[in-house]
């Protein structure tokens, strides 16, 4: 996080310098930046290494080990045999539009009656509800398959059985003491002993579409068009995974990083026209352009309308009509981040007014009538970089059911499912996991939640866990940034949750020439240091106000990102700096 864009200071915590990493270093042939960081993962043998850096598609977990998956693929082939209706019922975050897109697709080539739901954020909320059951089973749907969520639908899932419809659940969300009422209940934690409890709800949709191609191709050796599919569809799990902030380390990494490779040539239309419209042709593709560029435009269906559109970009077969829907999904885009601004300018300034950003705050609780539901989740992530205190954003204008509705984020270490348990006296509903989660309240409660809420974040945290803490890799002189070794740490990719964006520091460094401001607002800087052993070219975005202290230092400490900038045929180190000391 930069310097400028908090309230506070970052607190450094150096990971020291380690005796294993110059022979794993040596055993790698790698530089040994690249091993301090396999080190700071937890790997330190050779071995172990050359898998991180070298993933293969071959170390996939088996689709028979997924919990549940057995009398799922069992009960759809009962449905494909018999044209029965299946509907699929997936979230409306990109890990749902993904998940149903794989298994729309792959139950298509099978040659299934099948047909997705996906509910309306805001007017429907969060998973598998009851309205959409009878609506779904009037309409003649005979299987039911949730995506990404149902494992906490207890109500939606029995009545869905009072109605004569079988349910197969597959989810990766936190689930109840008490499972819902299901033909099958597909899970990765249901198993304490099954590898990858981390899954996505893309992943547990591809391990259920691997596990019937496998069904129908009668063994292991996938039919020709279904092998195909199933290479392509790494694309979408590789996706979700990423917009879902999952942990990218074992089985994630190796998809993500599949999936990475093959985006620029999916054969996927609907894939190719969301790249095309972001300005991403012809680029080799990262977790970033997931997370920054790609995952935003499927998310602003959602957010500002109804993600069904998503999932038909993604399933779509007509280029023109897939063109069209990216097009449209980025003029979407447009006005979610135009409405997120609004209310973050608006959401800082109440923080302000109200005190909240006071040392002795642990949370922050804002409301406020018209604020768009679809974009709270963002913003409220938002207030978490600045004032780095769990928030929730609440629009307090009530619903058609009378109910206000919120989303709230976490940091690191305060469980937030278990904070609003703890008040959940006050509200409608609720639900959500330990770093995210939405809830619906009454308006005339939420001041009396807010105070409970603060209460109980005042009990669980102490002034030593709402300090931001950047965590750097290595302390490391300029002379090892060398290009050989930058272009090494790309192996370490793709980043995400689990396996950061690698960060370095160096101490005690001079500035080579005079800091420039660039950007429309001059707003970031560029800058180049030097240490007694080389130096570097650094751009630090929104440190702009920096400039005068960085003139006025003789001496001063940068924490940065390593990167190869490629500009006008000529490929350069380049720094990007995220933090910086003045001692």
């Amino acid at each position: 996080m930069l310097l400028s864009a908090r309230t506070q200071k970052n607190e450094w915590v150096v990971r020291p310098a380690d005796d294993r990493v110059a022979p794993l270093a040596q055993s790698l042939r790698v530089s040994p930046l690249v091993a301090q960081v396999l080190v700071n993962r937890g790997i330190t043998e050779a071995a172990d290494g050359s898998v991180f850096l070298r993933p293969k598609l071959t170390e996939l977990i088996r689709p028979d080990r997924m919990p549940g998956i057995e009398p799922a693929v069992r009960r759809i082939r009962q449905a494909i045999e018999a044209k029965e209706k299946i509907t699929l019922y997936g979230d409306y975050d990109v890990d749902g539009i993904t998940g149903v897109s794989i298994l729309w697709e792959l139950l298509t080539l099978l040659g299934a009656t099948v047909d997705f739901y996906i509910p309306h954020r805001i007017d429907e909320g969060y998973g598998l509800n009851i309205d959409a059951v009878r609506s779904l089973a009037e309409s003649g749907t005979n299987l039911l398959v949730t995506v990404d969520c149902g494992i906490t639908a207890l109500a939606a899932a029995a009545l869905a059985g009072e109605l004569g419809m079988d349910l197969i659940v597959t989810d990766h969300h936190a689930p109840e003491a008490t499972l819902p009422e299901a033909a099958a209940i597909v899970h990765p934690v249901l198993e304490a002993s099954y590898p990858n409890q981390d899954s996505a709800g893309a992943m547990v949709a591809y391990k259920l579409a691997w596990a019937l191609a496998e069904e129908f191709s009668r063994g292991p050796r996938l039919e020709p068009k279904l092998r195909e599919f199933m290479l392509n569809a790494t694309s979408l799990a590789a996706m979700g995974t990423v917009a879902d902030v999952v942990d990218l380390r074992g089985e994630n990494r190796i998809l993500t990083s599949f999936g990475l490779r093959s985006l620029p040539e999916s054969k996927l239309c609907g894939l190719r026209a969301l790249i095309a419209t972001a300005g991403l042709t012809g680029q080799g593709l990262d977790s970033y352009a997931i997370g920054f560029r790609l995952a935003p435009m499927l998310n602003a269906a959602g957010r500002m309308g109804h993600a069904r559109l998503a999932v038909e970009l993604m399933t779509s077969t007509s280029e023109l009509r897939a063109v069209q829907i990216a097009e449209y999904l980025k003029d979407q885009n447009v006005q979610r981040q135009q409405c997120e601004r609004k209310i973050v300018k608006q959401a800082c300034e109440m923080v302000t007014t109200r005190g909240l950003n006071h040392p002795d705050r642990r949370s922050i609780v804002l409301a406020a009538e018209g604020w768009h539901t679809g974009v709270l989740g963002i913003v409220a992530s938002r207030i978490v970089d600045k004032y780095f205190r769990p928030t929730i954003m609440i629009n307090a204008s009530p619903g058609e059911s009378g109910s206000a509705q919120g989303s709230a984020r976490s940091i690191p270490g305060f469980c937030l499912l278990s904070a609003i348990k703890a008040c959940s006296d006050h509200l409608t509903t609720f639900g959500g996991h330990t770093m995210a989660a939405g809830l619906t309240i009454q308006p005339e409660r939420i001041e009396d939640f807010a105070a409970d809420f603060e209460a109980y974040a005042a009990d669980n945290l102490h002034e030593a866990d709402v300090v931001a803490r950047l965590h750097i890799d290595a302390m490391a002189p300029l002379r090892q940034f060398t290009r050989e070794a930058v272009e090494q740490l790309g192996m370490l990719g793709p980043f995400g949750q689990g396996n950061p964006k690698p960060v370095f520091a160096v101490r005690g460094v001079r500035l080579a020439s005079a800091p420039r401001r660039v950007g429309a607002k001059g707003d970031h800087l560029q800058f180049t240091i030097a240490d007694n052993t080389g130096a570097a070219r650094c751009v630090g975005f929104r440190m702009g106000p920096l400039e005068k202290r960085m003139l006025e230092k003789e001496f001063f400490n940068v924490a940065f990102e390593a990167q190869i900038n490629h500009y006008n045929g000529n490929s350069n180190v380049e720094f990007i700096a995220l933090d910086v000391q003045f001692e």
